[in-house]
Formats: structure tokens, sequence, C-alpha cells
């Protein structure tokens, strides 16, 4: 889990992606639906980096293949708190990647901003 997370801290975009399977299942904490596919969920993370301020991990649970990396961050002024769990498959790429995100107002803030990121989300995971 050190390197995504070292990936993540270093905003390096290219080194996330290098840490997704090819059949990662990305699931929003804003969005019903799971996205499916290393390239919309290289997309999203990108969008992500865009739209949160003053982002850390604070904490890291492991068991396994299990990861809970605990983080909190700012989405257009609002303190938001959350937990990205992952999965890693038996070559140690994330191949399931679930967000969870407090309170509702900072949900909320997400939403709103990653609905503005979403057109170039999908350009992007279209065109890698």
């Amino acid at each position: 889990m050190i390197s995504f997370r070292a990936a993540v801290e270093a905003r390096d975009t290219a080194a996330i992606e290098a840490t997704l399977a090819e059949d990662v299942v990305f699931t929003s904490p804003v969005a019903f639906k799971p996205y499916p596919g290393k390239a919309i969920t290289a997309a999203i993370l990108r969008g992500v980096l865009r739209v949160f301020e003053d982002f850390e991990y604070v904490r890291e649970i492991s068991d396994g293949p299990d990861h809970a990396l605990i983080f909190k961050a700012k989405v257009n002024g609002r303190e938001v708190n959350g937990c990205d769990f992952i999965h890693l498959n038996d070559q140690g790429l994330i191949d399931d990647f679930t967000v969870m995100i407090r309170p509702l107002s900072a949900a909320t803030a997400l939403s709103e901003a990653m609905a503005a990121q979403f057109p170039r989300i999908q350009s992007e995971a279209l065109n890698p």
C-alpha cells in the first residue's frame, strides 16, 4: 500500500495509475453505480486530485490485501473526512477501491465539484 499512498501524497498521477489493476472497480461516495476499469478509475483519481485541497492521509490500517487509508482534505472550503478502502490482488495491484466521505455537506460539495470535472474525466478515460 505504501506505493499508492506515496504516489497520492506526491500527486504523481502516472505512479497512481501504475498501482491499478486493469479490472479495478471504483466505488464513489457520491455515485450509485461503481465504475469498472483502470482508465475510468485513473481519470476519476486525477479529477479528485484537482478538487481536493490540503489533502493528507492521517492513518493507515492494513490486514493482508485489505487496506484503509483515512484522510482529511477540503473541497471548496468544506472540511472533508474520508477513507479509501482498498483491496490488492495477487499481483499487488488495486482491484477494488471504495471511498467513504463525511459529513454530508462535504459529500455534497465533493459531488458538485466532481460533476463539474466529469466531462474532462470521461474524455481522459476514453483517450488515456
